[in-house]
Protein backbone atom coordinates (compact mmCIF):
# COMPACT_ATOMS: atom_id res chain seq x y z
CA UNK A 1 0.00 0.00 0.00
CA UNK A 2 2.98 2.44 0.98
CA UNK A 3 4.73 1.50 -1.62
CA UNK A 4 1.76 2.29 -4.54
CA UNK A 5 1.70 5.89 -2.76
CA UNK A 6 4.98 7.04 -3.31
CA UNK A 7 4.74 5.42 -6.42
CA UNK A 8 2.13 7.31 -7.48
CA UNK A 9 4.01 10.34 -6.04
CA UNK A 10 6.89 10.10 -8.04
CA UNK A 11 4.39 9.34 -11.17
CA UNK A 12 2.45 12.44 -10.26
CA UNK A 13 5.14 14.91 -9.24
CA UNK A 14 8.56 13.93 -10.58
CA UNK A 15 9.22 17.62 -11.16
CA UNK A 16 9.20 17.65 -7.08
CA UNK A 17 10.83 14.82 -6.58
CA UNK A 18 13.77 15.86 -8.98
CA UNK A 19 14.34 18.92 -7.12
CA UNK A 20 14.35 17.42 -3.73
CA UNK A 21 17.05 14.46 -4.77
CA UNK A 22 18.72 15.48 -7.61
CA UNK A 23 18.66 19.37 -7.19
CA UNK A 24 16.54 20.75 -9.92
CA UNK A 25 13.47 20.46 -11.15
CA UNK A 26 14.10 18.66 -14.60
CA UNK A 27 11.63 16.76 -16.41
CA UNK A 28 11.19 13.07 -15.87
CA UNK A 29 9.05 10.23 -17.21
CA UNK A 30 8.17 6.70 -15.74
CA UNK A 31 10.27 4.12 -17.01
CA UNK A 32 8.77 0.77 -17.26
CA UNK A 33 10.48 -2.25 -15.82
CA UNK A 34 9.32 -4.26 -18.61
CA UNK A 35 12.18 -2.43 -20.75
CA UNK A 36 14.75 -4.28 -18.41
CA UNK A 37 13.70 -7.59 -19.87
CA UNK A 38 15.29 -9.59 -17.23
CA UNK A 39 13.48 -11.43 -14.67
CA UNK A 40 12.82 -11.55 -11.48
CA UNK A 41 12.30 -8.25 -10.48
CA UNK A 42 10.21 -6.68 -7.70
CA UNK A 43 8.40 -4.23 -10.14
CA UNK A 44 5.57 -3.83 -7.40
CA UNK A 45 8.41 -1.52 -5.23
CA UNK A 46 10.61 -0.40 -8.73
CA UNK A 47 10.44 3.30 -9.05
CA UNK A 48 12.36 4.17 -12.51
CA UNK A 49 12.34 8.02 -13.12
CA UNK A 50 14.12 8.74 -16.93
CA UNK A 51 15.13 11.98 -18.37
CA UNK A 52 17.55 12.87 -21.02
CA UNK A 53 21.23 11.59 -20.25
CA UNK A 54 19.60 10.54 -16.07
CA UNK A 55 17.76 7.79 -14.33
CA UNK A 56 16.43 8.32 -11.02
CA UNK A 57 15.56 4.74 -9.34
CA UNK A 58 13.67 4.80 -5.90
CA UNK A 59 12.97 2.50 -3.25
CA UNK A 60 10.79 3.26 -0.35
CA UNK A 61 11.01 1.25 2.33
CA UNK A 62 8.58 1.39 5.75
CA UNK A 63 10.76 -1.91 6.81
CA UNK A 64 14.93 -2.43 7.34
CA UNK A 65 15.63 -5.01 4.39
CA UNK A 66 19.12 -6.84 4.10
CA UNK A 67 18.45 -7.68 0.22
CA UNK A 68 18.79 -3.64 -0.81
CA UNK A 69 22.30 -3.21 -1.08
CA UNK A 70 22.09 -5.85 -3.15
CA UNK A 71 18.86 -5.39 -5.37
CA UNK A 72 20.30 -1.57 -5.99
CA UNK A 73 23.33 -3.32 -7.91
CA UNK A 74 21.29 -5.86 -9.31
CA UNK A 75 18.65 -3.25 -10.93
CA UNK A 76 21.80 -1.08 -11.64
CA UNK A 77 23.63 -3.45 -14.32
CA UNK A 78 19.63 -3.87 -15.13
CA UNK A 79 19.91 -0.08 -16.36
CA UNK A 80 22.83 0.09 -17.52
CA UNK A 81 22.87 -2.63 -19.78
CA UNK A 82 19.71 -0.76 -21.11
CA UNK A 83 21.02 2.85 -21.19
CA UNK A 84 24.71 2.77 -21.12
CA UNK A 85 24.47 6.33 -21.84
CA UNK A 86 22.69 7.49 -19.32
CA UNK A 87 24.30 8.34 -15.35
CA UNK A 88 21.83 6.54 -12.77
CA UNK A 89 20.97 7.89 -9.03
CA UNK A 90 19.64 5.56 -6.48
CA UNK A 91 18.43 6.48 -3.37
CA UNK A 92 16.50 4.34 -0.75
CA UNK A 93 14.23 6.49 1.05
CA UNK A 94 13.04 4.43 4.78
CA UNK A 95 9.67 5.87 5.81
CA UNK A 96 9.19 4.76 9.10
CA UNK A 97 11.99 5.15 11.76
CA UNK A 98 14.08 2.74 12.67
CA UNK A 99 17.35 1.85 14.59
CA UNK A 100 18.50 -0.94 12.67
CA UNK A 101 21.92 -0.30 11.41
CA UNK A 102 20.73 -1.68 8.10
CA UNK A 103 18.59 1.74 7.34
CA UNK A 104 22.03 3.58 7.36
CA UNK A 105 24.05 0.83 5.25
CA UNK A 106 25.07 2.95 1.72
CA UNK A 107 27.02 0.37 0.17
CA UNK A 108 27.08 -3.04 -1.16
CA UNK A 109 30.78 -5.00 -1.03
CA UNK A 110 31.72 -8.66 -2.19
CA UNK A 111 34.91 -9.63 -3.15
CA UNK A 112 36.48 -6.99 -5.35
CA UNK A 113 33.01 -5.20 -6.55
CA UNK A 114 31.30 -2.20 -4.18
CA UNK A 115 28.43 -0.62 -5.43
CA UNK A 116 26.79 2.19 -3.42
CA UNK A 117 24.23 4.50 -2.81
CA UNK A 118 22.09 7.11 -1.22
CA UNK A 119 19.69 6.38 2.02
CA UNK A 120 17.68 8.97 3.12
CA UNK A 121 15.49 8.22 6.88
CA UNK A 122 13.16 10.98 6.01
CA UNK A 123 12.39 11.23 10.42
CA UNK A 124 16.35 12.57 10.11
CA UNK A 125 14.73 15.22 7.23
CA UNK A 126 14.17 19.43 7.71
CA UNK A 127 10.01 19.75 7.62
CA UNK A 128 11.24 22.82 5.43
CA UNK A 129 12.33 20.11 2.56
CA UNK A 130 9.00 19.29 2.16
CA UNK A 131 6.35 21.79 3.17
CA UNK A 132 5.94 24.33 0.57
CA UNK A 133 6.13 21.64 -2.35
CA UNK A 134 2.41 20.34 -3.22
CA UNK A 135 4.39 16.69 -4.95
CA UNK A 136 6.51 16.72 -1.07
CA UNK A 137 3.98 17.26 1.02
CA UNK A 138 2.63 13.78 1.99
CA UNK A 139 6.09 13.00 3.17
CA UNK A 140 6.17 15.91 5.46
CA UNK A 141 4.26 14.49 8.37
CA UNK A 142 7.16 11.46 8.54
CA UNK A 143 9.99 14.20 8.81
CA UNK A 144 11.75 15.61 11.91
CA UNK A 145 9.53 17.21 14.42
CA UNK A 146 9.20 17.60 18.20
CA UNK A 147 5.09 17.11 18.06
CA UNK A 148 4.04 15.18 14.95
CA UNK A 149 0.26 16.52 15.52
CA UNK A 150 0.73 20.01 14.76
CA UNK A 151 2.54 19.26 11.96
CA UNK A 152 -0.10 17.38 10.66
CA UNK A 153 -2.12 20.40 11.50
CA UNK A 154 0.45 22.48 9.33
CA UNK A 155 0.14 20.06 6.06
CA UNK A 156 -3.82 19.91 6.22
CA UNK A 157 -3.55 24.04 5.91
CA UNK A 158 -1.40 23.53 3.04
CA UNK A 159 -3.57 21.34 1.52
CA UNK A 160 -6.48 23.54 1.91
CA UNK A 161 -4.24 26.09 0.18
CA UNK A 162 -3.85 24.10 -2.83
CA UNK A 163 -6.05 25.65 -5.55
CA UNK A 164 -6.24 23.00 -8.62
CA UNK A 165 -8.95 20.40 -6.65
CA UNK A 166 -7.51 17.45 -8.37
CA UNK A 167 -4.36 17.88 -6.55
CA UNK A 168 -5.88 18.84 -3.60
CA UNK A 169 -7.63 15.61 -3.89
CA UNK A 170 -4.48 13.39 -4.35
CA UNK A 171 -2.42 15.41 -2.03
CA UNK A 172 -4.93 14.97 0.81
CA UNK A 173 -5.63 11.48 0.19
CA UNK A 174 -1.23 10.19 -0.41
CA UNK A 175 -0.76 12.55 2.69
CA UNK A 176 -3.38 10.76 5.00
CA UNK A 177 -1.87 6.97 3.73
CA UNK A 178 1.74 8.01 4.60
CA UNK A 179 0.35 9.43 8.01
CA UNK A 180 -1.15 6.26 9.25
CA UNK A 181 2.63 5.05 9.80
CA UNK A 182 3.07 7.69 12.92
CA UNK A 183 -0.50 8.78 14.29
CA UNK A 184 -4.04 7.42 14.98
CA UNK A 185 -6.26 6.83 12.18
CA UNK A 186 -9.14 8.93 14.06
CA UNK A 187 -6.80 11.91 14.34
CA UNK A 188 -5.96 11.86 10.58
CA UNK A 189 -9.62 11.45 9.79
CA UNK A 190 -10.54 14.81 11.88
CA UNK A 191 -7.62 16.11 10.32
CA UNK A 192 -7.88 16.11 6.59
CA UNK A 193 -10.90 16.25 5.10
CA UNK A 194 -12.38 12.25 3.99
CA UNK A 195 -14.74 13.62 1.35
CA UNK A 196 -11.58 15.31 -0.57
CA UNK A 197 -9.79 12.02 0.09
CA UNK A 198 -12.37 9.90 -1.41
CA UNK A 199 -12.14 12.10 -4.73
CA UNK A 200 -8.80 10.95 -5.24
CA UNK A 201 -7.44 8.59 -7.56
CA UNK A 202 -4.94 7.03 -5.27
CA UNK A 203 -7.91 7.07 -2.95
CA UNK A 204 -9.77 4.28 -4.93
CA UNK A 205 -6.41 2.43 -6.74
CA UNK A 206 -5.39 1.72 -2.85
CA UNK A 207 -8.88 0.35 -1.91
CA UNK A 208 -9.23 -1.65 -4.64
CA UNK A 209 -5.61 -2.90 -4.29
CA UNK A 210 -6.02 -3.61 -0.86
CA UNK A 211 -8.97 -5.64 -1.55
CA UNK A 212 -7.30 -7.61 -4.92
CA UNK A 213 -4.34 -8.82 -2.44
CA UNK A 214 -6.27 -9.96 0.21
CA UNK A 215 -4.92 -7.54 2.95
CA UNK A 216 -7.11 -7.95 5.94
CA UNK A 217 -6.90 -3.85 7.15
CA UNK A 218 -7.36 -2.70 3.59
CA UNK A 219 -10.33 -5.68 3.13
CA UNK A 220 -11.73 -4.46 5.83
CA UNK A 221 -11.82 -0.85 5.21
CA UNK A 222 -12.61 -0.95 1.35
CA UNK A 223 -15.81 -3.20 1.88
CA UNK A 224 -17.01 -1.05 5.32
CA UNK A 225 -16.97 1.75 2.61
CA UNK A 226 -18.41 -0.14 0.26
CA UNK A 227 -21.44 -1.38 2.04
CA UNK A 228 -21.92 2.26 2.97
CA UNK A 229 -22.09 3.20 -0.62
CA UNK A 230 -24.20 0.41 -1.29
CA UNK A 231 -26.54 1.28 1.51
CA UNK A 232 -26.60 4.99 0.49
CA UNK A 233 -27.80 3.98 -3.32
CA UNK A 234 -30.09 1.11 -2.10
CA UNK A 235 -31.86 3.46 0.21
CA UNK A 236 -32.30 5.76 -2.92
CA UNK A 237 -33.55 3.20 -5.21
CA UNK A 238 -35.72 0.98 -2.61
CA UNK A 239 -37.65 3.51 -0.66
CA UNK A 240 -41.10 2.43 -2.42
CA UNK A 241 -40.12 -1.77 -1.91
CA UNK A 242 -39.32 -1.39 2.06
CA UNK A 243 -36.01 -0.60 3.31
CA UNK A 244 -34.69 -4.37 3.85
CA UNK A 245 -35.31 -4.98 0.52
CA UNK A 246 -33.24 -1.58 -0.82
CA UNK A 247 -30.47 -2.56 1.96
CA UNK A 248 -29.88 -5.83 -0.26
CA UNK A 249 -30.48 -3.68 -3.37
CA UNK A 250 -27.58 -1.39 -3.03
CA UNK A 251 -25.28 -3.83 -1.30
CA UNK A 252 -25.38 -5.99 -4.11
CA UNK A 253 -24.58 -2.99 -6.81
CA UNK A 254 -21.98 -1.80 -4.56
CA UNK A 255 -20.88 -5.31 -5.08
CA UNK A 256 -21.08 -5.42 -8.84
CA UNK A 257 -19.63 -2.08 -9.09
CA UNK A 258 -16.81 -2.89 -7.57
CA UNK A 259 -16.15 -6.64 -9.15
CA UNK A 260 -16.39 -4.88 -12.44
CA UNK A 261 -13.81 -1.88 -11.46
CA UNK A 262 -11.36 -5.03 -10.29
CA UNK A 263 -11.98 -7.52 -13.06
CA UNK A 264 -11.30 -4.18 -15.06
CA UNK A 265 -8.03 -3.23 -13.26
CA UNK A 266 -6.85 -7.06 -14.07
CA UNK A 267 -8.29 -8.15 -17.64
CA UNK A 268 -8.73 -5.39 -19.67
CA UNK A 269 -11.95 -3.88 -20.66
CA UNK A 270 -14.47 -6.44 -20.14
CA UNK A 271 -17.49 -7.13 -23.07
CA UNK A 272 -20.56 -5.74 -22.12
CA UNK A 273 -21.88 -9.58 -22.89
CA UNK A 274 -19.71 -10.51 -19.85
CA UNK A 275 -20.62 -7.17 -17.96
CA UNK A 276 -24.36 -7.91 -18.89
CA UNK A 277 -23.27 -11.84 -16.97
CA UNK A 278 -22.11 -10.74 -13.83
CA UNK A 279 -24.81 -8.00 -13.57
CA UNK A 280 -26.76 -11.01 -13.04
CA UNK A 281 -25.34 -12.76 -10.36
CA UNK A 282 -27.04 -12.83 -6.68
CA UNK A 283 -24.45 -11.38 -3.81
CA UNK A 284 -23.35 -15.08 -2.81
CA UNK A 285 -21.91 -15.71 -6.21
CA UNK A 286 -20.77 -11.97 -6.03
CA UNK A 287 -18.48 -12.81 -3.30
CA UNK A 288 -17.38 -15.74 -4.66
CA UNK A 289 -16.32 -14.11 -7.82
CA UNK A 290 -14.50 -11.30 -5.81
CA UNK A 291 -12.48 -13.96 -3.93
CA UNK A 292 -12.14 -16.30 -7.43
CA UNK A 293 -11.26 -13.33 -9.26
CA UNK A 294 -7.56 -13.20 -7.41
CA UNK A 295 -6.97 -16.22 -9.89
CA UNK A 296 -7.99 -14.95 -12.85
CA UNK A 297 -5.10 -14.24 -15.89
CA UNK A 298 -6.96 -13.55 -18.86
CA UNK A 299 -10.88 -13.26 -19.89
CA UNK A 300 -11.51 -16.67 -20.72
CA UNK A 301 -10.72 -17.83 -16.91
CA UNK A 302 -13.62 -15.62 -16.23
CA UNK A 303 -15.85 -17.09 -18.49
CA UNK A 304 -15.41 -20.50 -17.38
CA UNK A 305 -16.15 -19.19 -14.33
CA UNK A 306 -19.16 -17.64 -14.97
CA UNK A 307 -20.47 -20.65 -17.00
CA UNK A 308 -19.66 -23.63 -14.07
CA UNK A 309 -21.24 -20.86 -11.42
CA UNK A 310 -23.83 -19.57 -13.41
CA UNK A 311 -25.52 -22.71 -15.11
CA UNK A 312 -28.38 -20.61 -16.76
CA UNK A 313 -26.57 -17.80 -18.27
CA UNK A 314 -24.95 -18.15 -21.55
CA UNK A 315 -21.29 -17.68 -22.20
CA UNK A 316 -21.29 -15.47 -24.83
Amino acid sequence: MFDNVCKFLAETFPADLAQWLLGEPIPLTELSPSELSLEPIRADSLILLKSEGVILHLEFQTQPDPTIPFRMLDYWVRVYRRFPECSMQQVVIYLRESSSDLVYQTQLEIAQTRHQFQVIRLWEESVDTFINVPGLLPFAVLAQTGDRQKLLEQVAAKIDAIADRRTQNNVAASTAILAGLVLDKVLIKRLLRQEIMQESVIYQDIWEEALEKGLQQGLEEGLREGLQQGLQQGLQQGLQQGLQQGLQQGVTEGEKTLIVRLLNRRLGSLPETVIGQINQLPLPALEELGEALLDFSEINDLRVWLVSNSPSISDN
